[in-house]
């Protein structure tokens, strides 16, 4: 099926999807809102269609998907990326790159990057694992991996691969020391010393 990734149908999809946005949005109020409200639901079913036209190779229509998706939600998705459920909670600025994978209950906040560091056509974008929380306007650059249940503070900018459970901040990002960070931790952006 077009619309399947990892065999799940979009029905399926959409269902997993709207309970992320439950237990990661505290906004949430029901699955109505998020359905027809919410740009990081939107782009997330737009960026599945697109997708999987993309991996037929179907022409110009994935891309004109692609389109229509960066101009109405105002996140920029790139047909290779692959991505499980992602709660992009308000959205506007992320770009996800081409050879982006982002695993299942990432939390993505407005201005991310996930941006590539070469022109050679290779795995040159992250890997985010699941669990992870990429707080706003953070840059995580180049084929690396965050870690499961990693947590990015606001504005850093992650150059290296970050082991599981770990707190990363600053210029470039350094991970701090751990303190019993836990896998489902949510991001206390004004508590990350």
């Amino acid at each position: 099926m077009v619309l399947s990734l990892d065999g799940e149908g979009p029905c399926l999809f959409m269902f997993k999807l709207v309970e992320s946005f439950k237990r990661l949005d505290p906004a949430y109020r029901n699955a109505f809102e998020v359905i027809f409200l919410y740009p990081g639901f939107k782009a997330l079913l737009m960026h599945r269609l697109a997708h999987g036209l993309w991996t037929l190779r179907v022409p110009f229509l994935p891309r004109f998907v692609a389109e229509v998706n960066r101009f109405i939600t105002g996140i920029e998705i790139h047909l290779g990326a692959k991505l499980g459920r992602v709660v992009i909670d308000h959205g506007l600025g992320v770009v996800i790159g081409e050879t982006a994978v982002v695993g299942d209950d990432v939390l993505i906040y407005q201005g991310v990057s996930l941006g590539g560091t070469t022109l050679s056509p290779v795995k040159r974008h992250p890997t985010i694992e699941d669990q992870v929380v990429i707080g706003a306007g953070a840059k995580i650059l180049g084929n690396i991996t965050i870690g499961r249940a990693s947590r990015i503070g606001s504005n850093s900018v992650v150059i290296e691969s970050v082991p599981p459970e770990s707190t990363v901040v600053g210029i470039p990002g350094r991970v701090l020391p751990k303190k019993g960070v836990k896998a489902g931790e949510e991001l206390q952006h004004g508590d990350l010393k």
